[in-house]
């Protein structure tokens, strides 16, 4: 696969890690369309880097099914898929105000976890009916995790939890779409200068930076978004994780 070839829908892609990803791919010639909730942003990003938009809930089957079938008409293929929508809401499993609401687990299961499963397996449902490249490829799903899968932190049981299902239904997921020529790849970021993360105290991103073995910053967007490209062109990466993070180890 090509990246110049390559028709893609970004869920998140109104803002972050998302947002960066459809403006790279836009950059090196592929089709995009921005799958999110943001109905302001989110029109805006896919006008200015010539895209495409669809209002997407992707918890819901019927939203992201007309979201695929919307954004493959449009650009008359689907070929990647790229997970970069997300939630985190900090909550201990007990604390001072009682135990950890069910509702926040369940809103970050649900958006985190059951999301990126909804946008994968219906992108490859669409992908697996694409005429196969020479070498028998007809797409590429890439998820996003987080470091927080392996080294959660306190107030993180919830979001580490989705996350490390993202991580655990990588190889099986890759697996399953083998016999359809779909690659599944996972990228997991430590501590990137993302909208949330940079509403932040200066005082406050500065220590989380510090914490990063090397290089000793945060992580920039368009770096996760030239991976993601590069994992699109790569067809031998399959199965697997990637972390992101200049060796941050969360304690």
């Amino acid at each position: 696969m090509q990246i110049t070839t390559t028709a893609a829908v970004i869920t998140g892609g109104a803002s972050g890690l998302g947002e960066a990803t459809a403006r790279h791919f836009a950059a090196q010639g592929a089709k995009v369309t921005l799958l999110d909730r943001d109905t302001t942003r989110g029109p805006a990003v896919a006008e200015e880097i010539g895209g495409f938009f669809c209002e997407t809930d992707v918890t819901s089957e019927a939203s992201v099914q007309s979201a695929i079938d919307t954004a493959q008409d449009r650009m008359g293929a689907l070929t990647a898929a790229v997970n970069c929508a997300g939630v985190a809401i900090a909550a201990k499993t007990t604390g001072r105000d009682g135990p950890h609401p069910m509702s926040a687990w369940q809103t970050t299961i649900d958006v985190n976890l059951t999301g990126t499963f909804n946008i994968a397996r219906l992108a490859a449902t669409a992908m697996a009916r694409n005429e196969p490249e020479p070498d028998g490829a007809r797409g590429v799903i890439i998820n996003t995790a987080s470091i927080a899968a392996f080294d959660g932190q306190k107030g993180q049981v919830a979001y580490s939890a989705s996350k490390g299902g993202i991580v655990g239904m990588t190889l099986p997921m890759a697996r399953d779409l083998a016999k359809d020529g779909i690659r599944v790849m996972t990228i997991a970021p430590g501590i990137f200068a993302t909208p949330m993360l940079k509403g932040l105290p200066q005082e406050v991103q500065d220590s989380l930076a510090a914490e990063v073995t090397n290089p000793a910053r945060l992580g920039d967007p368009n770096e996760y978004a030239r991976l993601a490209a590069f994992i699109v062109e790569m067809g031998y990466l399959n199965g697997e994780v990637i972390r992101i993070d200049g060796a941050l180890r969360m304690r």
